[in-house]
């Protein structure tokens, strides 16, 4: 039996049969490289370009951040679910107090679940 972790796919990780989808698939993290201390600050995450249809759709993305010092980590920041009617692209305001990594996780309903991460730097 496999540990949950090790049925999420990543650019690095993926197998041969699926390595082609990592493109379309990985979520795209774009938020700043440094940031200031409690100060607010936007992170976009979106997926694609992928068919939103009734059979094969992006369905949602999680955002986590790992705090370096934390004892219990990740800190689960939100989640963004989509119909076949939407883009698969979310925007998320943070604060934070220090650096860490944000977790993008994306779900397709054929081709499973895809992560990608981000470190950040707090000043």
């Amino acid at each position: 039996m496999k540990k949950f972790g090790d049925l999420i796919y990543t650019p690095e990780q993926a197998p041969q049969e699926v390595i082609s989808k990592a493109e379309t698939h990985t979520p795209k993290i774009e938020a700043p490289d440094t940031v200031k201390a409690g100060e607010p600050f936007e992170v976009k995450v979106s997926v694609g370009p992928h068919v939103m249809e009734p059979q094969h759709y992006i369905g949602w993305i999680e955002l986590y951040y790992y705090e370096e010092g934390r004892q219990y980590n990740p800190i689960f920041v939100g989640k963004a679910e989509f119909s076949t009617y939407t883009e698969p692209k979310a925007t998320f305001t943070l604060k934070v107090q220090k650096s860490g990594v944000l977790y993008a996780i994306s779900y397709c309903n054929l081709h499973g679940l895809w992560e990608n991460r981000k470190e950040i730097k707090v000043e």
